[in-house]
């Protein structure tokens, strides 16, 4: 009978036995030395942090590709990133997620077009990463360990494919991400929609590089929610003053207000 809500139950027990656990001196280390933005978080939000570490290294398995060695310091780093992404959230650790691939470098991709009469292109693409929506996240190790070491540049190739996961949420894969109510949802909407098409107008109309988002996010809506997820984190004030209602959005859904973060 209480099958569904014991399986929630047993989850919930372990995750908050694995979540008291202390957290080793060596992962500390790591943690602040790879990941920058962990030093400028609130001193409770670094608590929080390290619990919700805990959890995903329990839950999360990292594999290595192409000759990679996986260390502590690759799985700390990335870790780190995925989980500032849950702070102050109701989560369950991005629930369709197994295993994360991690490359040495960028890595060539398949990709296969069709088109309109049955035609079909096969390409090669070099991607520094890419989100499935259920399984598997992939990434290439020296564009996270660039990315993660300048908070500042509004690119970090992790935050960028676990927002794909958080906007993919329940199989939606939709870009809206699941708000906790309708007016909520109401706001995203337009302030996605509105400020994905201005953004888009400034990049492709007039061929300008944005300074607070990268071109990338013009692709579709679901790319620009991942650039604008970047920013919210490595630019908050500069996407603040280009973009107040989207910022605005961002910090409801995210719980979090980057701008007010220590130096």
């Amino acid at each position: 009978m209480c099958k569904g809500t014991c399986v929630f139950g047993f989850k919930d027990r372990r995750r908050k036995k694995i979540a008291s656990r202390p957290f080793p001196d060596a992962w500390l280390v790591l943690l602040k030395k790879n990941v920058p933005l962990y030093s400028r978080l609130p001193q409770a939000d670094q608590e929080e942090l390290r619990r919700h570490i805990l959890v995903f290294m329990a839950e999360k398995q990292f594999e290595a590709c192409n000759g990679l060695r996986m260390t502590d310091q690759i799985r700390i780093t990335i870790a780190a990133h995925a989980c500032i992404l849950l702070l102050h959230r109701k989560t369950d650790y991005y629930p369709g997620l197994k295993t994360i691939l991690v490359y040495p470098r960028a890595y060539v991709a398949a990709n296969v077009h069709h088109f309109v009469g049955g035609t079909v292109l096969e390409t090669d693409d070099v991607r520094l990463g890419e989100s499935w929506h259920h399984g598997s996240v992939v990434l290439s190790w020296d564009d996270v360990r660039r990315s993660a070491g300048d908070v500042q540049d509004g690119q970090n190739v992790v935050f960028h494919e676990f927002a794909h996961q958080l906007d993919s949420s329940g199989g939606r894969g939709d870009s809206t991400p699941v708000l906790q109510d309708r007016s909520s949802f109401i706001a995203w909407a337009r302030a996605l929609g509105e400020d994905f098409e201005k953004f888009r107008r400034e990049i492709v109309g007039a061929g300008n590089d944005s300074p607070v988002l990268d071109e990338y996010g013009a692709t579709n809506a679901a790319e620009f929610f991942a650039v604008a997820t970047e920013s919210f984190f490595e630019r908050p004030k500069d996407l603040q003053q280009r973009y107040p209602r989207l910022y605005d959005e961002l910090k409801r859904f995210y719980q979090q207000d980057p701008a007010t973060f220590g130096p």
